[in-house]
């Protein structure tokens, strides 16, 4: 079971690298290079008596592109739709803390 366990570990770490930094395209006269979050995760066990069991998954979510221009600038642009749906966890945490120190503030 940990040999086949450790081959598909080894397969998924050369996919998501591959996942994150896609192949180089030309759109426009620019050259772009597809840059994504890649996360992986799994999971088994067993109870001693031949029972097993596991599970994986993951996700790859782009987050922007390399872009290179015919001058030879390198310069990275962001997705703002990923950018604005990865921030608002971020934006609701720091809602909660500003709620809490202004009820605290409170006389």
């Amino acid at each position: 079971m940990s040999n086949d366990f450790s081959a598909l570990l080894e397969t998924f770490k050369q996919l998501g690298v591959s996942r994150a930094y896609g192949p180089p395209l030309q759109i426009g006269g620019e050259e772009l290079i597809p840059v994504a979050l890649v996360s992986f995760g799994f999971g088994g066990g067993g109870d001693g008596n031949n029972a097993a069991g596991g599970g994986g998954g993951g996700f790859v979510l782009p987050v922007g592109v390399y872009g290179r221009k015919p001058r030879g600038q390198v310069a990275f642009q962001p997705n703002t739709v990923v950018v604005m749906a990865m921030l608002l966890p971020l934006i609701g945490a720091a809602g909660v803390a500003l709620r809490g120190v202004l009820r605290a503030l409170r006389p």
